[in-house]
């Protein structure tokens, strides 16, 4: 009989609310703080900059169930659920007495999960008749989906694309375009964040810090528009929650249930969408699955950066935000996982991992993209440069098991497919690709400016 590779679930099985972990977390996160003031934010001080339905959420910590809008639940319809799949060919490869999932985000319309969060976030600016939206994007993968969500709510968007990756990734660009978003490589002349910062660094190739400051900037300044973001925040992870609310039901069809979930980790959003559905679990019912990030070694936030307040962005316009950080400041190296360039990570996840409730691991470049091409070879799918982290995380635990003779079930996040990253894959395949890393005395100088900032 042949084995079951795929598990689908029926669109009426598509969840009607997002998990708000907030409320369920044993210790609450530290507060935002306010730029300006340095006291705790409240839903108020952030309408300005998002809608204020978003700024609700962001600031719930009570409520663990939030109800999905049928306009929202309408257009996930087009994607979701999305497919959990049994990884066979790859744990034959590995003989690893392992089972290894993977939930395939890939299928949407955009390619990646961002997607889910962009159709909520555009929804609500509609919703509060907001006509343009601003935001920013690295690897690109968040600026197609909110292009893509944008135009399905009749929005006018703006995407200030980190600079590398504007010239790295020409076709993340051309499909923003093709769904009608401006694209501006960042950092730019547009603002007063980007001139200053190339005026002062002519050369800088861009962060998702500057990005960031950017897209505010033009936000603020702008009649009857709202700022967008795709990671980080608290509402942001909740949108995602669809994923793992997704695989719960799936992983019972396929008789399992996970003893490792792995995302890869940027500012969050995936390893959250995919991780806390499960980890409410361990929280409320006693459950001990492991739940590991998997960050780039050339930008190691949870693996080596510090634990305090930083600003989100590199201009000093967001709120301060409890954080693992290496530094608002921090300029990380040109690698192809641009979604991965982030200095810091979400109030909530760094809550987590600060309660030992989460794991992080760093992946060299070389090696993520070693586990892209032989999950490509084996699965038939192409993985983003950022989901090939997952993948690497992923194998080396199946190996582990393999060494201890112990059967594991380990679920990941394939994130997004990389078919329009394939220069990364050339430039990989053709030797040109190398690994970064940092000293710990380039991340402590780093840090060390950012103590002078705040104490």
């Amino acid at each position: 009989m042949e084995k079951t590779k795929k598990f689908l679930l029926p669109e009426n099985e598509l969840p009607t609310k997002w998990y708000n972990i907030m409320a369920d977390m044993p210790t609450k996160p530290m507060p935002m703080l306010h730029p300006g003031t340095r006291q705790p934010i409240t839903a108020e001080d952030l309408y300005p900059l998002f809608a204020k339905g978003l700024a609700d959420q962001e600031m719930n910590s009570t409520d663990a169930w939030i109800e999905i809008p049928e306009e929202v639940r309408e257009k996930y319809k087009i994607y979701r659920p999305t497919p959990l799949v049994r990884a066979y060919n790859l744990e034959k490869a590995l003989d690893t007495p392992a089972h290894i999932y993977f939930k395939n985000e890939s299928v949407s319309p955009v390619g990646s999960h961002k997607l889910n969060s962009a159709l909520a976030q555009a929804y609500y600016c509609k919703e509060a008749g907001v006509t343009n939206v601003t935001t920013e994007t690295g690897a690109g993968q968040w600026g197609t989906a909110m292009a893509f969500a944008s135009k399905a709510f009749g929005l006018e968007l703006a995407v200030y694309m980190v600079k590398i990756s504007y010239e790295q990734k020409p076709y993340r660009r051309s499909l923003m375009q093709t769904w009608g978003a401006q694209v501006i490589p960042s950092p730019s002349m547009s603002t007063k964040a980007g001139r200053k910062i190339i005026t002062e660094h002519p050369n800088y190739q861009g962060s998702l810090g500057t990005a960031i400051s950017e897209a505010i900037e033009l936000a603020m300044s702008t009649p009857n528009c709202k700022y967008t973001l795709g990671s980080v925040l608290n509402h942001v992870s909740m949108h995602q929650t669809v994923i793992g609310l997704e695989a719960e039901k799936q992983m019972e069809m396929a008789g399992e249930y996970p003893d490792v979930v792995i995302g890869c980790f940027g500012g969050g959003s995936n390893f959250s969408g995919i991780s806390f559905p499960f980890l409410r679990h361990n929280i409320k019912d006693g459950k001990k699955t492991r739940f590991i990030s998997a960050e780039p070694a050339s930008c190691p936030k949870l693996t080596r950066g510090v634990f305090q307040y930083d600003f989100g962005d590199e201009a000093g316009y967001t709120p301060l935000i409890p954080m693992y950080t290496l530094g608002h400041n921090f300029a990380p190296a040109n690698i192809h996982a641009g979604g991965l360039r982030y200095h810091g990570a979400g109030t909530i996840v760094s809550q987590l991992m600060k309660d030992n409730l989460m794991e992080a691991v760093d992946i060299k470049q070389l090696d993520s993209f070693k586990a892209g091409v032989l999950f490509a070879q084996t699965e038939g799918i192409v993985p983003a440069p950022e989901s090939a982290h997952a993948i690497a995380a992923a194998i080396n635990e199946a190996l582990k098991a393999k060494e201890e003779g112990t059967k594991k079930t380990i679920l990941f996040n394939l994130s997004g497919h990389g078919l329009v990253d394939m220069t990364a894959y050339d430039q990989y395949l053709a030797g040109d690709l190398v690994n970064y890393s940092l000293t710990d005395e380039d991340i402590a100088a780093n840090i060390a400016e950012l103590e002078k900032i705040i104490k």
